[in-house]
């Protein structure tokens, strides 16, 4: 799957920034790869690249248009049909981390047709997968873990393997939904894979590796999550995790989507080492991500020490503000220095 760049980011007509988390991720991580983003009315997100309708993207040298809103679901929403049609009309190729499979609607199917161009659906992988086996594999492995969806998990896994690689460390980073695809350019979307084989995926996308070599996965959803937590169980088997990150946004009271209460980080670092031992009896928590965007600097740290205080040391950080030093010390202490 080579999907040609420079992007359009369509957002369609989202209602919040997190809906926009698929463009906003590729312009935080390939902001060179992207020209502009096009939204409808009423769009409450913005990536802060200039707005472009799809002439003007053309005239930019634009060659994908990329579909960067999601929803839940990932239902394709019938108004942003005929964007994409326009996008496919005006030459260029359209892709989409959605559920839907853009050539299931049939305007979008004959626009491509009549055009010539490509329709990329990146949640749905080429890539036959075997159950999972639970066999031990070598080389080392961290998982980014949430108390929610959408806390970032994608970010701090890239974080910590952009700090990893300076430390200088063999790091690569894995990625197991539709942004990360975008950004990395191979992974795949495991909650578009049949429940069956989400353990068996997991383990093909951190194969067996050299014994120093370090994978950062992409962590999904929580365990606490009543829609998503069979995704993350999956993930988390197959992954085998030598180390994990704990991901939080301490604003929230309820889970993304639900009513269910938010779990604490403590229940989260307990039940991933409960479950994760089915597959590697020495996972163990290195550290702990916060999102404090919400909270002013001086709040930020000061709450950064006091859930490093509250969790017997273990190193807290805002991967985005602070970056990620404290846990790759962490690592360093826990598994050797590279």
């Amino acid at each position: 799957m080579i999907i040609e760049h420079p992007y359009l980011l369509f957002l369609g007509d989202v209602h919040d920034a997190l809906a926009a988390k698929t463009a906003t991720g590729i312009v935080d991580w390939r902001r060179d790869w992207c020209k502009g983003q096009l939204r409808l009315p009423g769009c409450a997100a913005d990536t802060g690249l200039a707005d472009m309708s799809i002439s003007e993207a053309v005239a930019a040298g634009v060659k994908t248009m990329v579909v960067g809103a999601v929803n839940a679901g990932g239902r394709l929403p019938e108004h942003w049909v005929a964007s994409i049609v326009e996008a496919l009309d005006a030459g260029l190729d359209v892709a989409t981390g959605l559920h839907v499979r853009l050539e299931s609607i049939p305007a979008i199917k004959q626009a491509a047709e009549r055009n010539g161009r490509k329709l990329f659906d990146v949640r749905h992988s080429t890539q036959t997968f075997d159950t999972g086996k639970g066999t031990k594999r070598s080389g080392k492995r961290i998982l980014a873990v949430g108390t929610d969806c959408s806390v970032g998990k994608k970010y701090t896994a890239l974080a910590m393997d952009k700090a990893m690689n300076e430390r200088g460390y063999t790091s690569s980073f894995c990625a197991t939904g539709q942004t990360g695809v975008f950004i990395s350019g191979r992974g795949a979307a495991l909650d578009a894979v049949v429940a069956d084989f989400i353990s068996g995926a997991a383990e093909w996308i951190s194969p067996e590796t050299d014994a120093d070599h370090w994978q950062i996965i992409e962590g999904q959803g929580s365990l606490f999550h009543p829609s998503f937590a069979g995704v993350t169980l999956g993930l988390l088997h197959g992954s085998q995790p030598d180390g994990f990150i704990v991901c939080h946004e301490p604003t929230r009271k309820t889970m993304r989507g639900v009513k269910t209460p938010l779990p604490t980080i403590q229940q989260v670092i307990d039940l991933t080492i409960q479950c994760g031992q089915l597959t590697n009896p020495e996972i163990r928590c290195v550290g702990i991500a916060i999102n404090t965007s919400a909270l002013g600097e001086a709040e930020a740290k000061a709450y950064l020490d006091e859930v490093s205080k509250a969790h017997n040391g273990l190193p807290a950080t805002d991967p985005v503000r602070f970056g990620m030093e404290n846990i790759v010390d962490r690592v360093a202490s826990e598994f050797g220095a590279p």
